[in-house]
């Protein structure tokens, strides 16, 4: 375990030496929120998209640099050196992993927070779990970064991969039409999609003061799909490791 706080340790004094990934980590997603709230210009829709969109920033934010940094990591030939040392791949992997996730934890509760009290949007079920949920949801994209970073070689290529699997469960997320309105297979598709969870989780949020059974579901599912995630991902890096 050790090893995998060393890991993280050297992941974050590498992102913190990097202004530009922590403009963009930190700064952006609640400069998007504030652009859009200014589109919608007084229209009281944007109340009902800004939870939604809280939901959706942090894990397409996250999916973005930890595959890019990932990927750097690769072909600069550090994880090849990480890789020789006698350390776990489990160990190796929660390394990255820790030191993403405490990025994500930042940046989603300055994004709930800007959200919240700047752009005054109510959220019925408070900052706690308004940050909660926005966590989460960086958390996924984060173990989504790591797992498909492994089937790029360049960082042109990561981004490359938001059209295919971002854009899609943003589309099938619920955000545009509820996806019970959706046609029957594009609803069924949905519910094998991490980012609809995530997205219900910030909507239950929204409209219920109290935690129920819909919230747990939601992040039981949510934490299945992270843990997966990383455990393909450990399986991928062994893969690659033999070839």
């Amino acid at each position: 375990m050790m090893k995998a706080f060393i890991t993280a340790q050297r992941v974050i004094q590498q992102l913190l030496r990097d202004r530009r990934t922590l403009i963009l980590v930190f700064a952006i997603p609640p400069l998007l929120l504030w652009l859009l709230k200014h589109v919608f210009h007084h229209n009281p829709m944007f109340n009902q998209f800004a939870p939604l969109i809280l939901g959706i920033f942090p894990m397409t934010m996250m999916f973005l640099i930890s595959s890019i940094v990932t990927l750097k990591e690769r072909r600069d030939g550090t994880l090849a050196r990480l890789m020789s040392l006698p350390m776990a791949k489990v160990s190796f992997l929660l390394g990255y992993a820790l030191a993403f996730s405490i990025v994500a934890s930042i940046q989603a509760a300055i994004t709930a927070l800007f959200t919240i009290y700047v752009l005054d949007v109510p959220l019925s079920g408070g900052t706690g779990y308004a940050i909660l949920a926005a966590t989460m949801s960086a958390l996924l994209g984060t173990s989504l970064g790591l797992f498909t970073s492994a089937f790029a070689r360049t960082e042109f290529q990561a981004v490359q991969f938001m059209p295919a699997v971002i854009f899609p469960q943003i589309l099938l997320s619920g955000l545009l039409v509820p996806r019970d309105k959706m046609a029957p297979a594009l609803e069924a598709i949905s519910d094998f999609l991490p980012l609809t969870y995530g997205t219900d989780l910030m909507h239950q949020v929204a409209v219920h003061s109290d935690w129920t059974t819909d919230h747990t579901t939601d992040l039981t599912i949510i934490v299945c799909f992270v843990v997966g995630l990383l455990v393909l991902g450990a399986a991928t890096i062994r893969r690659r490791e033999r070839a």
